[in-house]
């Protein structure tokens, strides 16, 4: 499968804006025959602590429908972030349609980043979710969720995907990069990390948008600004390689559960 990582330079709280930059980057991937599209998290607003004005109900939330209607049009899966209003607090999404438009996968960010406040304006999601993008299992999940290995592993069992779509500012970089390469590493899987670019709310983003293959070799990382940048996922390769090397098998996490029960 090819899969394309759509670094966007994402224009604060403008929706039209970047879903006018949005198609720029579909354009390039359909001529590139990319089978499998992500954009970074909150696509068409950014990082924005304003989801009273900036989220949409699910139900009924044109941002979706955006989507769904260009994942018809260019025939390929798109995965995007968006903000949905949930009660008293709002939710980061991660949502992926295939290439009919039908949404197959929608996840709830479990950890808001209480460092930078999302905390206080949204709530955590309870659980990971799966897909299957032509062929391959696919977990989705959000930036912050890059600090916990625990949920990584879950999604591994059945994943041979996962993907962080993010608004990881340019000051923690060296963690962005160091710890995408220590989850494919740990779960055996490839990783896809989207990052987007230029700046927003007032912080800087680098980018560093890349793909990483099961044994931790980044195969392809994209270049400064936005930027659309392509690699093949082998299948069989994660499969392969956790034959030959059956690292899940020595894992414990019945064992694990216990010792932070214990913790005190």
């Amino acid at each position: 499968m090819k899969i394309g990582l759509g670094q966007l330079d994402i224009a604060w709280e403008n929706k039209q804006e970047n879903m006018s930059r949005c198609q720029n980057i579909m354009q390039q991937a359909k001529a590139q025959q990319v089978e499998f599209l992500l954009f970074p998290e909150m696509t068409l607003t950014g990082f924005s602590m304003n989801p009273d004005t900036y989220g949409e109900t699910f139900e009924n939330a044109p941002s979706i429908q955006f989507f769904q209607q260009k994942a018809v049009q260019f025939q390929m899966n798109i995965g995007f972030g968006i903000i949905i209003k949930n009660g008293e607090k709002s939710e980061n999404h991660c949502i992926i349609v295939d290439e009919k438009g039908q949404i197959i996968t929608d996840y709830v960010k479990i950890h808001p980043f209480s460092y930078g406040t999302e905390s206080k304006f949204y709530s955590g999601g309870d659980h990971v979710t799966f897909c299957t993008v032509k062929g391959i299992p696919v977990s989705p999940l959000i930036c912050y969720d890059l600090r916990f290995p625990e949920i990584f592993q879950a999604c591994s069992y059945q994943s041979h995907l996962i993907t962080v779509i993010a608004n990881w500012p340019t000051p923690r970089r060296c963690h962005w990069i160091s710890l995408l390469q220590a989850r494919a590493i740990e779960n055996q899987c490839y990783i896809a990390g989207i990052n987007r670019c230029g700046s927003g709310g007032g912080l800087d983003y680098s980018g560093d948008s890349m793909v990483i293959d099961p044994y931790g070799k980044i195969i392809a990382r994209a270049k400064e600004g936005q930027y659309l940048v392509t690699a093949e996922i082998d299948d069989n390769i994660v499969t392969q390689y956790r034959k030959e090397f059956p690292l899940k098998a020595d894992r414990k996490p019945l064992l694990y559960s216990q010792l932070y029960q214990c913790r005190k």
